[in-house]
């Protein structure tokens, strides 16, 4: 378990608790992201998977030893993803899709423990845009106070094969147990759009739940919270590459956690207006 205290709390946002905590807010953001949104059949696709502060900057990749499942979903078939290669600032995955659709990839990062300095708490709760109902029951928790987090990251994004005639499958929900899944086939949006997605927490709506849409160079993005359906829309009025970016924390009934959480980001491209 990683230890937060007083004595490193001046590298909270930028190293430390970053590193480890993507939040929000601010902090490290952990995403996959496509070298190219287009690809042909039988040509290779090459994906980071990276963390930083930065979208779409490089920092810093997992190793490959912390990856539960990586796989690729294209034309109806789901691949498990073989080749990944830890680099200093990603973990590179390359594929070779040998037919035409919209591959959906996914990875999830398995929840790996934190502890958190009770000094710290509202800190890092402003960081990762706590709920009204994590902050009182914090404020109510008894004496002596303990943060302990589990935490799991879900990652998302979708690249173009070929030049298929239809291939709605990018709609379909990966199953993981917190997804955010598009309404708007995320490979064909162009500047000006508007782009809807529904949030799916272990296969069901999702709502209440503040989303984050930030394009690439930008540092807060938009946050709106989705309605009863776990449906949210976000205007995309800027061509290139994009981030949606949220956190579930919640208070956890295991013994050796006090909180958990799941983080999910998905990333698509937006093309310029013709």
């Amino acid at each position: 378990m990683i230890m937060i205290t007083k004595q490193n709390a001046g590298l909270l946002i930028v190293s430390v608790l970053a590193a480890f905590v993507p939040s929000v807010a601010r902090s490290h953001d952990t995403w996959l992201l496509p070298d190219r949104f287009h690809v042909e059949q039988l040509e290779s696709a090459t994906l980071n998977l990276t963390s930083s502060m930065a979208f779409p900057e490089f920092e810093t990749g997992p190793k490959r030893e912390r990856v539960e499942s990586a796989t690729y979903r294209l034309a109806g078939q789901t691949f498990d993803v073989t080749d990944l290669s830890a680099r200093e600032k990603s973990l590179v995955i390359k594929t070779t899709p040998a037919q035409a659709g919209v591959a959906t990839y996914s990875i999830k990062l398995p929840a790996k423990a934190i502890e958190l300095e009770a000094a710290l708490v509202e800190e890092y709760l402003d960081e990762v845009d706590a709920s009204s109902e994590i902050r009182k029951l914090w404020k109510e928790a008894k004496e002596p106070k303990r943060w302990r987090e589990l935490y799991a990251k879900h990652m998302k994004t979708f690249v173009l094969v070929g030049e298929p005639p239809a291939d709605p499958s990018w709609a379909e929900p990966i199953g993981t147990g917190l997804e955010i899944v598009p309404e708007k086939d995320p490979t064909a949006l162009r500047e000006g759009d508007e782009f809807p997605v529904r949030v799916l927490k272990d296969g069901a709506p999702h709502a209440d739940f503040s989303l984050n849409a930030l394009a690439a160079g930008e540092k807060k993005g938009e946050t709106r919270k989705t309605d009863a359906a776990g449906r949210v829309v976000f205007p995309v009025n800027k061509a290139g590459g994009w981030l949606l970016r949220g956190i579930d924390l919640r208070k956890s009934t295991r013994s050796e956690a006090d909180w958990e959480s799941d983080f999910v980001t998905l990333t698509f491209e937006v093309k310029a207006k013709p």
